[in-house]
């Protein structure tokens, strides 16, 4: 299968590097994702999208040949870009997966209170972070996550996704959930008590139609804390 990491905020493709072998192994064909803006902290990103990311996305997917396999993984911001190319493509679909996130509803928007300085969000300080999103991620990595993140255009975290399409439902769909709050009994029930109490944030994922939660704990950037680990799971969710 073709599979398509999209990462989520301040990162580019270089965050898969230590997650694509298992998948490599298991015989798929990885394709990274740079999104438009991301190359680099020089990048001018004065004037990207949400759109501009989904379109990327969609661009690459209509590049395959039209009786190619395809899997859009996304990682935290990364959900409601792959969840709105799902959307411009359900045919084309075989699987999604949301690593630690889960789609975004028609009008939602990812985060628009993450703070902008000149248009752009840069890496915040860690203490703007809950304590489980960094688990894991000790001052080794937390140094090497600072030292390559880029500044994440501000419309990306701000503008409302854009559905249209209910066959987006019929996707096979996939969420590998990392977090675990002390209030939850595992990262899973976290989700699971969400969706129960119809909540508006985790209404689009009740929706699906075919959806498994499996549980991967540590924190909130996985490519980092347990890239290997990450990478299996994402090859058992294609396996399915």
């Amino acid at each position: 299968m073709d599979i398509f990491l999209v990462p989520g905020f301040w990162l580019n493709a270089s965050a898969w590097d230590a997650v694509t072998p298992p998948l490599v192994a298991a015989g798929h064909t990885v394709h990274p994702m740079t999104l438009p803006g991301m190359d680099s902290v020089e990048a001018d990103r004065s004037g990207i999208t949400l759109a501009d990311h989904v379109d990327a996305v969609v661009a690459a997917i209509d590049a395959l040949p039209d009786d190619a396999e395809v899997v859009l993984v996304g990682h935290s911001g990364g959900a409601a870009v792959i969840h709105s190319a799902a959307d411009r493509r359900p045919s084309r679909i075989t699987r999604a997966v949301y690593v630690d996130s889960f789609p975004l509803g028609d009008g939602g928007a990812v985060n628009p209170d993450l703070p902008v300085v000149d248009g752009e969000i840069p890496l915040p300080d860690w203490s703007v972070f809950d304590e489980p999103d960094l688990v894991g991620l000790d001052d080794t990595l937390r140094s090497r996550f600072r030292a390559t993140a880029i500044p994440t255009p501000a419309r990306v975290a701000s503008d409302p996704v854009h559905l249209t399409d209910d066959r987006r439902y019929d996707v096979p769909t996939t969420v590998i959930a990392c977090e675990h709050f002390d209030s939850f009994d595992g990262p899973r029930a976290m989700y699971e008590h969400f969706i129960a109490q119809d909540d508006p944030f985790t209404r689009e994922l009740a929706a699906m139609r075919d959806c498994e939660i499996v549980e991967l704990p540590t924190g909130h950037w996985p490519m980092y804390t347990r890239p290997v680990e990450l990478g299996e799971a994402i090859a058992a969710a294609v396996a399915r």
